[in-house]
C-alpha cells in the first residue's frame, strides 16, 4: 500500500482569490483521483504541533504568525515576511500552515516508523520559508519539519527539488549540515524568484560540499532537463547514500506555467518521478516521501500531480479524463483543460536551443567538479 496523506483543511491555506498558490488546484486534484480510482482513500493528517514548527523556525516568528493569524498583526511584520503580496496574512493562517506541515510530518513518521516505504503527501512543499521568515507563499517549511524528523529518527536525507524556483528555504535551513545533502533544479535566479541557487552555494562549515545547485536557462525543455537531472541526481545518491529521498514535486516547470521559463512537458515529469522511484530502490531500499508545491497553470499541474499518483501506486494510467470533471472545473475557470493526464501538444518552439544546452551543460560539469572536492565516492 501507497499511503496519500491529506486532510480537508488544507484548503484553508488560502491567500486570497487572486493569489495564485490557490487550494483550488488542490481540490480540483482530490475531486479527479476521486473519480479516477475507486480505492481512493487518503491517510488524515495530524495537524502540527507549536513545538513541531518551532524545531526549524525562531520563536519570535512563530509569535507573529501567530497574532496576525488571530487579527492582531505586530508592526514589523514585513520584517518576517508577512503582509507582503506574496505572503499576505489572513485569519487562521497559522493553523492553516500547521495542518500542511502536519501533513508532511505525518508521511515522514509514516516512511520513518516503517509502515510504508512510499508515501505521497497531497500538498506541502512549502520551501521557501525560512527560519525567521515568511518568503514565496510559504508561511512554515513543511519540508524542513520533515527532515529534522528524519534526522531525529536517524536517517541521511536527500532533499531533491525539481519545483522551477530554487528551494533556497530548505538549503539554508540545512546549510551546515552534513547529514543532509539539498539538490536542487532550477530556473536560473537571474531570471526568476527568489534569485538565489547559483552552483557555488555549497553549504557551510561540516556542510560545505552538500548543498547542490543546478541552475537551468529560460526556455530548457526535456531532453536537455533529463540530461543534467540524471547526471546530478544519479552521483547525489552514489556520493551521498541517503537512507531516505523527501521529494518537493513542483509542477510550475511545465511550459503552460504562467510564472515560469522552462518547457517541460508531461513526460519529462513522469521520466523524474520514475527515476527517483527507481533510485530509492536501489539505494534507501524504497523510503521516498513526495510532496507538491508550486505549480499555477491549474491544468498542467493537476495532471503532472495526478500522474505522480498514479506512477506511485504503480497503476496504469487513466487514458482519458472524466468529462464531467473537466467540463465543471473548465466553466469555473473559464478555460478547456487537457482530455488526457499527458499532454497532447508540445511547447512552443524554444529559441537559442543550442547556447542553452551549452551553458545547462556547463553548470552540470561545474556542479560536479567542485562538489567532489568535498564528497567521498560511496
Amino acid at each position: 500500500m501507497v499511503p496519500v496523506v491529506y486532510r480537508p483543511e488544507y484548503l484553508t491555506y488560502d491567500f486570497g482569490p487572486q493569489h495564485p498558490f490557490s487550494p483550488q488546484r488542490l481540490a480540483m486534484l482530490v475531486e479527479l483521483l476521486e473519480e479516477l480510482d475507486p480505492a481512493w482513500g487518503p491517510v488524515a493528517a495530524v495537524q502540527a504541533r507549536r513545538e513541531d514548527v518551532l524545531t526549524v523556525h525562531a520563536e519570535r516568528f512563530v509569535r507573529r504568525v501567530e497574532a496576525a493569524s488571530q487579527g492582531a498583526p505586530p508592526d514589523d511584520l514585513d520584517e518576517y515576511g508577512l503582509g507582503t503580496s506574496d505572503t499576505p496574512v489572513f485569519p487562521g493562517m497559522d493553523a492553516a500552515a500547521r495542518w500542511l506541515v502536519g501533513g508532511t510530518l505525518t508521511g515522514a513518521r509514516l516512511v520513518s516508523g516503517g509502515t510504508a516505504r512510499r508515501v505521497l503527501q497531497l500538498g506541502g512543499g512549502l520551501h521557501h520559508a525560512q527560519f525567521d521568515r515568511a518568503s514565496g507563499f510559504c508561511v512554515y517549511n513543511d519540508l524542513a519539519v520533515a527532515i529534522h524528523h528524519f534526522l531525529e529518527a536517524g536517517m541521511r536525507v536527500l532533499y531533491v527539488d525539481v519545483d522551477v524556483h530554487h528551494g533556497d528555504g530548505v538549503q539554508w535551513i540545512f546549510y551546515k549540515d552534513p547529514r543532509v545533502l539539498t539538490l536542487s533544479l532550477h530556473e536560473s535566479g537571474r531570471y526568476l524568484f527568489p534569485g538565489t541557487g547559483g552552483v557555488f552555494e555549497l553549504g557551510q562549515g561540516g556542510g560545505t560540499g552538500y548543498s547542490w545547485n543546478l541552475p537551468l536557462e529560460p526556455y530548457t525543455g526535456d531532453a536537455c532537463y533529463l540530461e543534467g537531472f540524471e547526471r546530478v541526481f544519479e552521483k547525489a545518491l552514489a556520493w551521498f547514500l541517503p537512507d531516505v529521498i523527501l521529494v518537493q514535486a513542483g509542477a510550475d516547470a511545465h511550459f503552460l506555467d504562467p510564472l515560469a521559463d522552462l518547457m517541460l512537458t508531461t513526460r519529462a515529469y513522469e521520466r523524474i518521478f520514475t527515476r527517483i522511484l527507481e533510485g530509492a530502490e536501489q539505494y534507501t531500499e524504497g523510503r521516498v516521501l513526495f510532496t507538491l508545491g508550486g505549480g499555477y497553470s491549474f491544468d498542467a499541474a493537476v495532471r503532472v500531480w495526478a500522474l505522480l499518483y498514479f506512477l506511485l501506486k504503480e497503476q496504469r494510467l487513466p487514458e482519458r479524463l472524466p468529462e464531467g470533471w473537466r467540463s465543471r472545473w473548465g466553466q469555473r475557470l473559464g478555460q478547456t483543460l487537457g482530455a488526457e493526464l499527458h499532454d497532447t501538444h508540445g511547447p512552443p518552439l524554444v529559441p537559442r536551443r543550442p547556447e542553452i544546452e551549452r551553458y545547462n551543460r556547463s553548470n552540470v560539469d561545474r556542479l560536479l567538479d567542485v562538489v567532489s572536492k568535498y564528497l567521498t565516492p560511496g
